[in-house]
């Protein structure tokens, strides 16, 4: 039996299809038999205790500038009209998108929402991490000037960057001697009300910042993210090149210890990144990536098992 699918995610025309895992997803969704819908975050409505949204039948094909036909919205009870629904859309965590989490924690127990929108909005990337310091390397999170040049002090480079921050943007390094630290803890404070991440800078970066894909809390693949020339960025949307890769020991111990949390919080689809082989840094779960890179070097259906676990965990045969 086919399933109803309600994508909430950007606008169907923006889409890198070459690499969008959204993407990925519609199209393994579409070769099962299951209708695709989209919608905006925004575009989200809700009224005397139901949750509504205008709704686009999706046609999509691997075909760039010609990847997808929209017909006509129809109003969608996100309750009752549709199976599953995707949180798609991509950063800034801001209060549009929290908002969009509150109102889809009203269908629980209706629809499955991927993933859980309250575990969505309790662990964002860069702060639910520090729940697991022990993997981490030495890191800070301050507004303080005075704070973050003790920490440059005591590991002679760091890198500073938005807490809430997405797809490498805005990502600093601050040499030994500290120069324009000063300006740049003024700009971050200016910019954003909430505090900023310190980290010690980690010269390993150079040979690539890993991207590991958890589905249900088990390890679907990994791509290797390396930096581009005079970068210390590795995202792919900035430049980064990407190269196959296999878990270390410590990246399998870092798995295993996410896996039950993962698990038990509802968060099916998971993008971790570890730089050096050891060091975490992140934990995706608003809108994760990668899974086009790692299908293309392993051979593997990435987005299959995706679509296999949310099969099971509606009640449909895969």
């Amino acid at each position: 039996m086919s399933l109803r699918v309600a994508f909430q995610m950007d606008p169907m025309e923006g889409l890198n299809i070459a690499g969008d895992s959204t993407f990925a997803l519609m199209l393994k969704a579409q070769e099962r038999g299951h209708l695709c819908y989209h919608y905006q975050a925004e575009d989200l409505t809700w009224e005397n205790g139901r949750l509504y949204t205008f709704g686009t039948p999706m046609t999509v094909r691997p075909e760039p500038g010609n990847h997808f036909t929209p017909r006509e919205p129809v109003l969608l009870d996100l309750g009752c009209d549709v199976d599953v629904v995707w949180m798609r859309q991509d950063p800034p965590f801001d209060l549009g998108y929290i908002t969009a989490t509150h109102l889809l924690e009203r269908i629980r127990g209706e629809t499955l929402v991927v993933n859980d929108p309250e575990s969505v909005r309790n662990a964002p990337e860069k702060v639910w991490v520090l729940d697991f310091a022990r993997f981490m390397p030495p890191t800070m999170v301050t507004r303080s000037l005075g704070a973050a040049r003790k920490f440059l002090e005591e590991h002679g480079e760091i890198v500073v960057k938005p807490l809430h921050g997405n797809g490498g943007k805005a990502i600093f390094k601050i040499g030994a001697d500290g120069a324009n630290l000063s300006s740049l803890i003024e700009v971050f404070n200016t910019a954003y009300r909430e505090p900023h991440m310190v980290q010690a800078f980690l010269p390993s970066v150079a040979a690539g910042d890993k991207r590991i894909v958890l589905v249900d809390g088990e390890v679907a693949g990994a791509v290797n993210r390396i930096p581009g020339e005079g970068e210390i960025r590795s995202n792919l949307a900035v430049g980064g090149k990407a190269a196959k890769t296999e878990l270390t020991a410590r990246e399998q111990e870092i798995c295993a210890a996410l896996a039950p949390e993962l698990k038990r919080r509802g968060l099916l689809f998971v993008g971790i990144d570890v730089i050096g082989g050891e060091w975490l840094t992140e934990i995706n779960v608003t809108s994760p990536t990668g899974i086009v890179a790692i299908d293309r070097f392993n051979g593997t259906d990435t987005a299959g098992l995706i679509w296999d676990a949310i099969e099971r965990k509606v009640g449909r045969p895969t």
